[in-house]
């Protein structure tokens, strides 16, 4: 057990945070760190993989001696949570850490490296930033994490890694952690020509075997509709997941026109927005917490039951991501997908591929049920042919007139008899003779 090698400031932590056993992951990459081997870590989200670097990793710092661990995270959000982590558990040993996240003042994360912190957790972008200009000192750097690797392996972001790492001491060791880790595995052996020892637990994980997925058939117009409904479920709270910002801001302005307790976080907010917006989500002053792909990544909200895909992800590792938000360290959760008849066989594409059976849900008496009282299915079924009429009565494009015009007439022109009961109209000499070409006058 890992409990037995911490000290015994950190089994008093342990503890106090009413931590049973360690998990799998935290397990299996504890002595690899610990002996300085260069690690792929691949766990299930929610499995504890920031304790899991971060215990073997914090116990190799020494206080006093400049920057040394490097963590480098995917979105600004993680970043926060990764650092108030390693701000607690890195306190016992007498460590310093200090966040060098993009969106924050980079003047007062320049001050706070005058106090030479041993541990630095950050975005690629200021990063890089930061060592361009001297700041960051890496002369005693022991180790780099990459947290959610795949993200950070991506066009945008690789580019600075890149650099990043290129600027490290050549002894530097090198740890990669993420859901999808194996997803980034070619990419990282580009970066990094040394051994790794890949560690992937995922098939040994029984975490989510507690997270039921379904999916609750509604209209496209009838979205907003359900996610009112889901907000008056019993003790219902969750992240309610959107592919577009649009259709995002969309959705909250007519939830809170319902008054509904909902807020958003996105990437087109400020830093302190979306701060906000996620403390509140934390303490319940709000049930639902409507965003994108952004808090799919790393963000650890304890006890939240619920996960909602408004529409069906664009690809399974969003999906896994997604469903990553519940079920944590062993926790049971629901995650439902809201489809169409057109998306069903999408979502069923992504579930066969990870493996997951999702089954179909209906709301009714202020709860998810498996099966529809008959009487309720039948208005059910009526409401979704009236929504197929509404549609079909709207107004149509003028491709739409065109084809219409052009059926129309190839009705018309397939009868014959038809044709000749069809009154013909009596033209103007004005009418018959119009396009006709002007004769030219002759040559004098």
């Amino acid at each position: 057990m890992i409990q037995e090698n911490l000290p015994a400031v950190w089994q008093t932590r342990w503890a106090e945070n009413h931590f049973l056993a360690p998990s799998l992951i935290q397990t299996a990459v504890f002595e690899p760190l610990q002996s300085g081997k260069d690690v792929v870590g691949i766990s299930p989200t929610g499995s504890g993989k920031t304790l899991a670097y971060l215990l073997p990793t914090l116990l190799k710092v020494i206080p006093g001696q400049g920057n040394q661990l490097l963590i480098l995270v995917s979105s600004q959000e993680l970043g926060i949570q990764v650092a108030e982590v390693a701000r607690v558990w890195g306190k016992d040993l007498g460590l310093k850490v200090q966040s060098l996240i993009g969106g924050a003042n980079v003047n007062r994360q320049i001050e706070k490296l005058k106090e030479k912190p041993e541990v630095l957790v950050g975005t690629p972008g200021r990063v890089n930033e930061l060592m361009k200009q001297k700041k960051v000192k890496t002369q005693q750097m022991k180790a780099v994490i990459l947290d959610e690797a795949d993200q950070l392996l991506q066009q945008g972001t690789i580019e600075f890694v890149d650099q990043i790492l290129r600027t490290l001491p050549q002894e530097t060791h090198y740890a990669f952690f993420s859901a999808t880790a194996d997803v980034a595995l070619p990419a990282i052996r580009q970066i990094v020509q040394t051994d790794l020892e890949v560690i992937d637990v995922t098939d040994l994980n029984p975490e989510n075997e507690r997270v039921n997925h379904y999916y609750l058939n509604y209209s496209k117009r009838q979205v907003v509709e359900a996610l009112r409904r889901f907000a008056h479920l019993k003790d219902f709270q969750g992240f309610v997941f959107f592919n577009q910002l649009s259709e995002l801001g969309s959705a909250e302005e007519k939830l809170l026109y319902n008054q509904i307790p909902v807020a958003s976080l996105a990437s087109d907010q400020s830093k302190d927005a979306r701060k906000k917006a996620l403390n509140r989500f934390r303490d319940g002053s709000v049930r639902q917490l409507l965003t994108t792909d952004l808090a799919s990544r790393g963000l650890d909200v304890a006890n939240v039951p619920f996960v909602i895909n408004a529409e069906v992800p664009l690809t399974k590792e969003s999906y896994l991501h997604r469903a990553g938000r519940i079920g944590r360290m062993g926790a049971a959760g629901t995650i439902v997908t809201i489809v169409q008849d057109n998306t069903l066989r999408d979502l069923k594409r992504i579930a066969r591929d990870l493996e997951i059976t999702v089954t179909e849900t209906f709301i009714y008496g202020g709860e998810l049920v498996a099966e529809l009282p008959e009487k309720y299915r039948v208005e059910v079924t009526e409401r979704k042919n009236s929504d197929k009429t509404s549609v079909n009565k709207g107004k149509m494009t003028p491709k739409e007139k065109s084809f219409a015009a052009s059926s129309k007439e190839r009705s018309v022109t397939t009868r014959p008899e038809e044709k000749k009961r069809k009154k013909k109209k009596t033209k103007t000499a004005k009418q018959k003779n119009k396009g006709a070409r002007k004769k030219t006058p002759p040559a004098m």
